[in-house]
């Protein structure tokens, strides 16, 4: 059983955060933290989506990180929605 309480993050992040290495960033920062999940492009062409399984201090962490994103990205907003985490990921990937 783990010592801290696991759950699940679902975050969309909107702004200039496609074709500036938002995922990248995402994904480095969730795995350095030991997190599980993805990150993907959203359709609409300027948000990004990061779904991320993990001990609750650490998705906070990874939602602070989201909030300000990496050089050239322009974070607008940070919308959140915390879940119960579902155990399906075995690591933290990009997908498409």
């Amino acid at each position: 059983m783990p010592d801290r309480p696991y759950a699940a993050l679902r975050a969309v992040v909107r702004g200039r955060v496609q074709g500036v290495g938002f995922r990248d960033y995402a994904r480095t920062r969730a795995r350095s933290l030991g997190l599980t999940g993805y990150v993907r492009n959203l359709a609409d062409g300027r948000s990004v989506e990061v779904v991320a399984e993990g001990p609750r201090h650490d998705l906070e962490r990874l939602a602070d990180y989201l909030h300000k994103g990496p050089t050239g990205a322009h974070v607008t907003a940070v919308e959140t929605d915390w879940r119960t985490p579902t155990g399906t990921h075995t690591d933290f990937r990009t997908t498409y």
